[in-house]
């Protein structure tokens, strides 16, 4: 069984979780945890000589399991030769050698670095014709039953609480069948199809009833994102909307997450209505914020009565009355805002997020993509120009992926047209111009941009981060294009980071010698280029650390387009007034090729102006909320001691 490097759910806990719940460090040790109990299994079998029949899953969160598993194969000697896989899905229509077809992504994380006969490995079949694909599900339930069932099953789990295909209002007695795929889904998945009328509408899946008939089932989560559906499923009522809740009524199953997709469970957000905790001041603060919004009162208009029926009165006892505890967090909160994020020169700091000193400061700027540096703290990076201080940016990927072929066609015909109009003859440019035209129109679904798509492709995201920086007054000498390798795939699957991506970050912040650097902390990215890229940042600060000029530099984390910070964690605020917010607007619109329909949306609608608009402005709603200061926007940031 499962056990916890975190904490598991015991006891009185289970008052809010209705399903076992085990909580890691981070993805990479949970997957480590999970491979362990599938080898022990497949061992047990092979000793008695048994096949041991396995429940397996695609998506992001199995990946780090099968690269164990592989592992275990080939440091450890463990065999597959008796292990039976059934997948749970498949979309249709799709052809098995399809860039996005289950049956490659199985070969490549798995089936193909392992021992397990391939007469051994079932994938639901998505080329079927349609009338065939009934007698289909029933043969592959048949297949399954005729081993005995399924020893182990491996889920994810979806936005909407989908476990499998099987979308919100999905039976719990539901068999494999096709299904037609929730919008949510398809639109979470749309990047990896370059755009949602590209990502199919249907799939097959194995049905409720037979991940409800697996003698074990372990549920993978990792990251913020799938935080909300995860507290749904594991402490709301069994419910069709969230096909996952049907596992509380599973004997033997298990959520595994990481602490980030444990973060809104009760025992993990609130831990205070759960036992006798030690308040920190770290938890004083979440817990009077927390209950202050969920009264919806400002701070200081708590009382006794409010703590004491909200499950407060230890603290209250041991800091109280209200009146001082509100007057502490007050006073904590009102000092994160500041006007002055380089700091404010000859001014008392000692209440304020930075230094004073040096009044003038060397900052860089780390963006991932090229377009992150104004979406998520625009308003602080023309604020740090405009009040004196040295700003560079860092742009660590080109971001290539994200342009649409047609964008990268009008380009290449507008650099043709020019030299024509303008009488430069160039063979070249107009041989390049054709081999784009003839590769992007017979370009298949599965088929990655040739090297000169992909160049013409980062170049209009290079001007465009260059427009942005023009635009705040950022001068080209402090503009660095660094185009770290593990991006440069051509793909959405990125190499890991690699020394050289280090090397690059480190000489940058050696040849700046900051006293501040930013960097993206938004892990909620969708496609992981945030992680790698703030994981570079990290190792490179921590190789520096010894070197003089590292002792004055400060980290602050920023958070990009899909998520923003606690109000409990923001150690600095950023105000912005109504002109700033539409400064700030023009200059997310010098990235055209990003307007009008992005490449890849993630699940929500809006257009990246839209989205730090409305994050800002909520972020501002909450501090008025409070009652503190009303401002028509804030950008947000947490400070990184390393």
């Amino acid at each position: 069984m499962l056990e916890s490097s975190i904490d598991k759910a015991t006891g009185f806990e289970k008052r809010f979780e209705n399903i076992g719940t085990v909580v890691y460090e981070n993805s990479a040790t949970a997957s480590k945890a999970v491979a362990t109990e599938i080898a022990n299994l497949i061992r047990v079998k092979q000793s008695q000589k048994q096949p041991c029949i396995l429940g397996l899953a695609t998506g992001s969160s199995p990946k780090g399991l099968y690269a164990e598993l592989v592992r275990l194969h080939k440091e450890e000697g463990l065999s597959f030769k008796n292990v039976v896989s059934f997948n749970l899905d498949e979309y249709y229509p799709m052809e098995p050698d399809s860039v996005n077809s289950y049956v490659r992504f199985m070969k490549e994380q798995l089936f193909d670095h392992i021992d397990i006969l391939p007469e051994n490995c079932y994938i639901p079949d998505g080329t079927l014709p349609k009338e065939e694909i009934r007698s289909y599900c029933d043969e592959y339930e048949a297949k399954i039953e005729a081993f005995g069932g399924i020893d182990l099953q491996i889920l994810g789990i979806g936005g909407n609480g989908h476990i499998g295909f099987n979308e919100s209002g999905s039976l719990q007695n539901s068999k494999t069948r096709l299904v037609a795929l929730d919008h949510i889904t398809r639109v979470a998945a749309s990047g990896d199809f370059k755009g949602l009328e590209n990502t199919p509408r249907t799939a097959i899946t194995i049905g409720v009833k037979k991940i409800m008939e697996a003698k074990r089932v372990i549920l993978l989560a990792w990251g913020e994102r799938k935080s909300n559906i995860i507290k749904a499923s594991t402490e709301e009522e069994v419910s069709s909307r969230v096909p996952a809740s049907y596992l509380q009524e599973h004997n033997n199953a298990t959520f595994v997450l990481d602490k980030a997709a444990s973060s809104k469970l009760t025992r993990i957000n609130t831990p205070w209505l759960v036992e006798k905790i030690v308040w920190t001041d770290r938890l004083i603060r979440k817990a009077v914020l927390s209950l202050a919004l969920h009264l919806k009162k400002p701070i200081l208009m708590l009382t006794d009565a409010d703590y004491i029926e909200n499950g407060m009165s230890d603290l209250l006892a041991d800091a109280g009355p209200a009146y001082d505890i509100n007057i502490k967090i007050f006073n904590k909160l009102q000092n994160t805002i500041t006007g002055w994020p380089g700091g404010k020169p000859g001014a008392d700091d000692s209440k304020r997020p930075e230094r004073a000193e040096p009044a003038k400061k060397r900052v860089i700027i780390f963006s991932p993509h090229p377009d992150d540096d104004i979406i998520s703290m625009g308003g602080t990076f023309k604020r740090l120009h405009e009040q004196g201080h040295e700003v560079h940016v860092g742009y660590q990927t080109s971001g290539n992926i994200a342009v649409a072929d047609d964008e990268a066609l009008r380009f290449a015909s507008f650099v043709c047209d020019y030299n024509e109009r303008f009488g430069i003859e160039s063979t070249e440019a107009e041989d390049i111009y054709k081999r784009a035209v003839t590769f992007l129109k017979n370009k298949k679904s599965s088929e990655i941009d040739t090297e000169e798509v992909r160049y013409i492709k980062g170049l209009i995201r290079k001007g465009e981060a260059r427009a942005t920086c023009h635009f705040v007054g950022i001068p080209d000498e402090q503009i660095h294009f660094m185009e770290l390798p593990f991006y440069e795939t051509g793909t959405i699957e990125k190499n890991p980071l690699g020394e050289e991506d280090i090397k690059i970050t480190m000489d940058l912040i050696e040849k700046v010698k900051p006293h501040q650097v930013y960097a993206a902390g938004d892990l909620a990215d969708p496609h992981g280029t945030h992680k790698v890229c703030l994981d570079a940042v990290f190792a490179a600060v921590k190789n520096l650390k010894p070197k003089k000029f590292m002792k004055d530099c400060w980290v602050w984390l920023y958070r990009g387009a899909w998520q923003e910070w606690g109000i409990d964690e923001i150690e600095m605020a950023v105000p912005m007034g109504p002109d700033q917010v539409l400064e700030k607007r023009k200059g997310i619109f010098k990235h055209q090729s990003q307007k009008d329909g992005v490449v890849f949306q993630g699940s929500d609608s809006r257009e990246f102006w839209q989205r730090a608009e409305d994050r800002n402005s909520e972020t501002a709603g909450l501090y008025d909320e409070l009652g503190l200061a009303h401002y028509a926007a804030m950008e947000a940031f947490v400070r990184w001691k390393y």
